[in-house]
């Protein structure tokens, strides 16, 4: 009976890596992510509404302006970045999103999903094996 359980978790485990990321959430359509370093030139108050602020970057030996949707940062303080749009066919500052906030970069869904996958399996394997081997009546201290 352990046997089959831990096959039957291995097999679930199996079934959870080949499905992909997708399993843990949705991934982003194909699009292909660039994430650099880039540099505030216009910063925004948090007082406007639909804040923007362009940022400043480099792509393939060439600067580039971004829009980022944000506000509160320095003048020249350096933010990372993500952006899926090729600047050189975009007319004006690129649409950029701030690395840490956008979809798909740094995500920890996956690994943090399998490790709690991998749990509930070892979880249920034992709870198997216990319901096999039956109550210990011998273990009793007189």
């Amino acid at each position: 009976m352990l046997g089959v359980a831990a096959v039957t978790g291995l097999l679930i485990l199996l079934g959870a890596w080949w499905m992909g990321p997708s399993l843990f959430g949705p991934t982003p359509g194909g699009q292909d992510r660039h994430v650099l370093d880039a540099t505030v030139t216009k910063p925004v108050g948090c007082s406007e509404p639909n804040a923007e602020e362009i940022v400043q970057f480099e792509l393939a030996g060439r600067t580039h302006e971004g829009a980022l949707s944000g506000c509160g940062h320095d003048q020249d303080e350096k933010v990372r970045i993500a952006m899926t749009d090729d600047p050189a066919e975009t007319d004006g500052p690129v649409p950029v999103r701030l690395a840490a906030t956008a979809p798909g970069v740094n995500d920890l869904r996956r690994p943090v999903g399998l490790g709690l996958l991998m749990l509930s399996c070892v979880g249920g394997g034992t709870y198997a094996f216990l319901l096999a081997r039956g109550p210990r009546h011998g273990l009793v201290a007189a």
